[in-house]
């Protein structure tokens, strides 16, 4: 069986790489091609247009930065879902707002499909690595038909629910993580004013109760300044955005995601939105 990836960015292109080493035959799309290039030296067939991975597949991954790319490759003019077979699968991969996925999935199945949301939780190491955990949301059947590829690309397989709720826990996870990065970087910030060093800082707040384990991971990050991406921070504004969206459809109040969200919207317009979102810390030392 074919598998059409769709999304090789920074997490999609160690994803279809990983299934790839598990011996899978992939067609692969990506908006800018070059992407694709370590994919197709490795057998992969690269499709022109996000159609031409429908009309070769049953089975189409996706992995994309926003609600308005995934919408458009698969119901676009060159959209995937209409050159699927019938009772094809459709698993999307992308951080996006739960009312769009059931929105989604709502589309793939008035069009004979079957739809799984299957967002992950994991930056580019665990993608690599196949470390990924999946949060996933749709029929349990269908989740165990993909299980054996969501277990090459990752660690953990969660079934949260039906459709959608792979999506809103994957909301609920990155709104968490971007309101305590930034709450790191705010105590780091005002502990190096009272003279105490970062080293010492990191060694104490890392090893106490208050600190989530993801943090650890940046430590090195926050020490040499290196914030490279492993995932970037205009999509974790992206995200943050999102949850506010879906605060507002929920009727929910959430006055602090407001806050942290408007000032990685200041990082983003002062220059940080393509390094990691822990240049959260950067930007309050500019």
């Amino acid at each position: 069986m074919k598998i059409g990836f769709i999304g090789l960015g920074i997490m999609g292109s160690r994803m279809a790489a990983n299934l790839q080493k598990a011996g899978h035959e992939l067609v692969v799309y990506n908006r800018t091609a070059a992407k694709a290039d370590d994919l197709v030296a490795n057998g992969a067939h690269l499709a022109q247009s996000p159609e031409e991975v429908g009309q070769q597949c049953r089975l189409v991954f996706t992995m994309l930065s926003t609600p308005d790319a995934v919408e458009d490759v698969a119901t676009g003019p060159d959209g995937f879902l209409k050159a699927l077979p019938g009772n094809s699968l459709w698993v999307d991969c992308s951080t996006v707002n739960p009312s769009f996925t059931t929105r989604m999935a709502q589309v793939a199945l008035k069009m004979g499909h079957r739809f799984v949301d299957a967002p992950v939780s994991g930056s580019l190491l665990p993608a690599q690595n196949g470390q990924l955990i999946f949060l996933v949301g749709g029929e349990a059947k269908d989740m165990e038909e993909i299980r054996p590829l969501l277990d090459v690309m990752g660690k953990a397989v969660t079934h949260v629910g039906g459709h959608g709720q792979g999506a809103s826990m994957k909301m609920t996870v990155n709104m968490l993580m971007g309101h305590i990065m930034a709450g790191f970087a705010e105590a780091l910030r005002l502990g190096t004013s009272l003279g105490i060093s970062e080293e010492m800082l990191c060694q104490t707040l890392l090893s106490g109760p208050a600190a989530a384990p993801f943090l650890k991971l940046k430590e090195q990050k926050l020490l040499t300044k290196d914030f490279s991406a492993e995932f970037p921070l205009e999509w974790m504004h992206k995200d943050l955005y999102l949850a506010s969206v879906t605060a507002y459809e929920q009727g929910v109040a959430l006055p602090a995601l407001q806050t942290v969200k408007e000032l990685y919207a200041l990082a983003k317009q002062g220059g940080y939105a393509d390094q990691d979102f822990s240049s959260i810390y950067g930007f309050l030392n500019s």
